[in-house]
């Protein structure tokens, strides 16, 4: 059977690995020496000429459709996946991934074209903040395992597993209607074409942190690789307390908690290097006329990174006083544990794939900070010097598990997917303690809060999400004169999470420790002997089992110990795609979604959320061919962003990353989005494009991050509130070039040079007026005006964005240098803060990310049969700092949040056998 392929089909979104070349276009002019006769076949895996052949992608996402048969090419064969589909995509494929030497595929993906990945993996498409984007794998959702955001953290994907990563910037009916900025789809790997083994390893040196000075504490046995032993394990009565928000008197209890290990912490004088390990093996056979492939991956790594950080706050409206001066040295060990199995047959034109995903991704952190802070809501008394300890264990899982079947029957495809997933982030023996200079001791003193600026705590987090999700997709291809495509689907999402937050301060009876035990290291501080003896118990006349030293419960301080949330979404959709005239056509269609999301809280005096909004949500996009090698795209759409669970749930959470709390606001509303873009795409060459596009979206009631001062604190910390509008406008152009060296000598024979380049440039501001907007700290409206500044930029977007890669490359054997130069300008990331006193809005918090360089070298080696590729990576060479500040002009300037970041150098071998 032969099918005539419709330029811009979905055969390009295919869990099956799909031939570039086989996706050809129709052409306003036919080219005499690439045009077959009418009629004449051109196998998928062939083109007239041999070095035409491209890379194959493997591509796996909603609405997918694959034929391996012979296709009748009408109009010119160009072999370009970026042309041959509807939308404007760009695509990661294998051998992009590894020319970026990247570790995970985070670091891939901001070397694409209007992106940029800010904070632990999270990426940002034009602009807009990772809320505003999706994450799929092979197709299907995943839960996030981060409190604060919906979307997973891309940097917990090796790039071991993925086959190829693929960035949608414009929205078509067939994804999910939450597309604001663009939707990021993940392949992992799927039927293997032969047979294969591969072992890897690598060893890196990061020139701040590895062999030098970090704080650490014991923990556990098994913590090297990321799990806990057990040293951890929360005791039933900590949960009953928190749940029934009492606090905990009996020494009995409060003997079995874990002490010394999750609470001294301690210098080590030279930190361990990065090291990594990974297999990867696959296979396929025949049963019968059954084609089955098995796929199997696993991986470890273990990293380390010391920031020494300038933190520094103010409530002056000029910044001359800075009420919190510290400086905080962090140390991190980050162990990432993954694993892929993966079963997939073809038989016929069908094929179906069970895909099962594991990655378990673990933080320790350990962080002290000394400095001063002044008084603020009569916290702090006077100007006196402060220790801050920590110490932090950040425990995250996820888990899915895939099915996917694409089926052809004649004219009609049939796609079908279903999938589970689950996350878990554990947090506990979150342990902070805050000791005070006393002049009259001449050495740090914590005595249990006979002073409200002297504290220990421990809290307790833990969440679970489960996620599950079905879809099924229909397209049949109507032969009319212009061959016309009608696709139609039906997709069902449904999490459920739940998540509770237990907070408890350690407090003495009596008022306050004496002085003997004050100046205690926090693990004798909390000893047993101290728990039970540090007090007068015959004066206080305590019971033998009531302690000196109790657990008062502080879960619902600020917001709610617990919540469940819910999110409930049906989408059904039609689309229709064909030509309308020589050279030019249409993809239009609309989504219709129905979604209800809920937040209960319990524990504390915190609202309820319901969100119940349906909407209807049209796309359409027109490609005009009007060149052999030239097109024009044109495209609008409407989409939806909806408030993320932490955004709305008012509990207390602590990000590592930024070392900053963040609480929800349940009275957030949903988000729209007008999109509208212009692209001209010049594919010049096999491999090589010129494009330039121009975007605008408006956006109403965006969600944006606003940072406030709670009562009774000087720390910074983060809320979320809706501004009124906000429209964003930009334009980007890419360039990639390849250039033969064959004249420059045999040498260079097969060598050919590298040049990419990609420049974005985005404006935006927030349209403000004086109506009410939900305040992120209380039940109430606050105008527009105090929180939001009218003009201002949204939070996470850079006026700028530039990526370029310079290559030298063997096409006929693994040699490759490749140096890699990223800028981005400043980005806010949270909106300034209102002074307590005067009520001014101070200026937003900045980043300024700066200039990075990186050189990554591979090449292959072969020892008799076997092959190995050796791998050099040098990242950061311009040893960019991380700074993140508020500028209050002439010259004033406070940094919130500024490091050094270390130059990282990295060697790796990995053995295909």
């Amino acid at each position: 059977m032969k099918k005539q392929l419709a330029f811009g089909t979905l055969l390009l979104l295919s869990s099956h690995l799909v031939a570039p070349t086989a996706l050809a276009q129709d052409a306003a002019a036919g080219d005499a020496q690439s045009t077959p006769p009418a009629g004449q076949t051109v196998d998928p895996g062939q083109t007239a000429e041999p070095d035409q052949v491209e890379e194959e992608v493997e591509i796996s996402a909603p609405g997918a459709s694959d034929s391996s048969e012979d296709i009748v090419v009408v109009g010119r064969n160009i072999p370009n996946v970026i042309r041959a589909t509807p939308q404007v995509i760009s695509v990661l494929s294998t051998a992009d991934i590894e020319r970026t030497g990247e570790g995970d595929i985070a670091g891939a993906l901001q070397r694409v074209t209007g992106l940029s990945v800010v904070g632990n993996g999270f990426v940002y498409v034009r602009g807009l903040g990772d809320r505003y984007s999706s994450s799929l794998l092979n197709g299907s959702p995943l839960p996030s395992p981060e409190p604060l955001r919906r979307v997973v953290p891309l940097d917990i994907f090796p790039t071991n597993l993925v086959a190829s990563a693929l960035v949608q910037k414009s929205a078509s009916a067939n994804y999910p209607g939450e597309f604001g900025g663009g939707v990021i789809n993940l392949t992992t790997r799927a039927v293997p074409k032969e047979s294969f083994l591969d072992f890897g390893g690598s060893v890196g040196f990061d020139t701040v942190t590895s062999s030098e000075l970090g704080y650490v504490y014991d923990g556990g046995s098994a913590d090297v690789f990321g799990y806990d032993d057990g040293e951890r394990s929360v005791p039933g009565f900590i949960n009953e307390a928190g749940r029934n928000i009492t606090s905990i008197n009996s020494f009995s209890q409060l003997a079995t908690l874990s002490n010394a290990p999750t609470t001294l912490l301690q210098e080590q004088a030279q930190l361990p290097a990065n090291w990594s390990g990974e297999v990867s093996a696959g296979t396929s056979f025949d049963v019968g006329a059954t084609r089955i492939g098995l796929i199997a991956a696993g991986g470890i790594s273990n990293g380390w990174r010391t920031r020494d950080a300038i933190q520094q706050t103010t409530d002056d409206g000029t910044g001359a006083g800075i009420n919190r001066d510290f400086r905080t040295v962090l140390t991190d060990n980050r162990i990432i544990v993954n694993g892929l199995i993966g079963i997939g047959a073809e038989f016929g034109e069908q094929r179906v794939r069970l895909t099962n995903l594991y990655v378990h991704d673990t933080l320790k952190q350990g962080r002290l900070g000394a400095g001063t802070g002044s008084n603020i809501g009569g916290f702090i008394d006077g100007n006196a010097p402060f220790i801050e300890q920590n110490t932090n264990w950040f425990e995250r899982q996820l888990f899915t598990t895939q099915f996917v079947g694409e089926f052809e029957i004649g004219q009609l495809n049939i796609d079908v997917r279903g999938a589970y997933a689950n996350t878990k982030r554990e947090s506990p023996y979150e342990r902070a303690f805050r000791y005070e200079y006393s002049p009259v001791v001449g050495d740090y003193v914590n005595n249990l809060g006979g002073s409200s600026n002297q504290s220990a705590t421990v809290s307790f987090n833990d969440l679970n999400e489960d996620l599950w999700s079905g879809a099924v997709d229909f397209s049949y291809e109507l032969n009319f004169d212009r061959p016309i495509t009608v696709s139609a689907g039906y997709a069902y999402q449904d999490s459920d999470r739940s998540s509770s937050r237990y907070e408890f301060r350690y407090r003495a009876r009596g008022g306050a420790l004496g002085l003997a035990f004050s100046q205690l290291r926090p693990d004798f501080l909390l000893s047993d002997f101290n728990i039970l003896n540090g007090c007068d118990r015959a004066a206080l006349n305590l019971a033998a089992d009531e302690s000196c030293i109790f657990l008062e419960n502080q879960s619902t301080q600020l917001g709610a110990a617990a919540y469940d949330a819910s999110l409930r979404i049906h989408g059904v959709y039609a689309q229709l795609e064909g030509e309308i005239v020589d050279g030019m056509r249409i993809t239009a269609g609309v989504r219709y979604e129905d979604a209800i999301e809920e937040v209960l809280p319990s524990g504390g005096n915190v609202p309820a959320t319901l969100i119940a909004n349906d909407y209807w949500l049209p796309s359409a996009t027109l490609t005009w061919n009007f060149a052999s090698d030239m097109q024009l795209r044109l495209h609008t759409s409407v989409t939806v962003a909806r408030p993320q669970f932490r955004e709305l749930a008012r509990q207390i959470y602590q990000d590592y990353e930024s070392d900053r709390q963040f609480l929800g606001n349940p009275f957030l509303i949903d988000s729209q989005l007008w999109n509208s873009e212009a692209r001209f795409e010049w594919f010049f060459a096999r491999e090589q494009r010129l494009t330039v596009a121009g975007f605008y979206k408006r956006i109403q009631n965006p969600i944006e991050q606003v940072s406030f001062f709670p009562a009774g604190t000087d720390a910074i910390q983060t809320g979320f509130s809706n501004a009124p509008a906000a429209q964003l406008y930009g334009g980007e152009i890419e360039a990639v070039k390849y250039v033969p060296l064959d004249t420059l000598g045999d040498f260079f024979a097969s060598r050919r040079l590298l040049l990419l380049a990609n420049y974005t440039y985005t404006q935006s501001e927030l349209i403000i007026g004086n109506q009410g907007v939900p305040d992120p700290l209380n039940n109430l409206l606050r105008p527009a005006n105090l929180l939001f500044q009218d003009g201002a930029p949204l939070t996470g977007q850079s006026d700028h964005l530039v990526n370029l890669q310079l290559g030298i490359e063997d096409t006929k054997s693994l040699s490759q240098l490749t140096v890699l130069f990223n800028y981005a300008s400043e980005r806010v990331t949270n909106r300034g803060p209102t002074s307590a006193s005067g009520g001014v809005r101070l200026p937003d918090l900045t980043e300024r990310p700066g200039i990075r360089l990186d050189v990554v070298a591979r090449q292959g080696i072969r020892f008799g049969e076997r092959e190995f590729e050796l791998k050099f990576e040098g990242r950061n060479l311009t040893g960019t700092r991380y700074q993140e500040f508020q500028d209050f002009g002439n010259g004033v300037r406070i940094d919130n949040n500024t490091y050094d970041l270390g130059r990282i150098f990295t060697v790796g071998l990995t053995a295909k056998l």
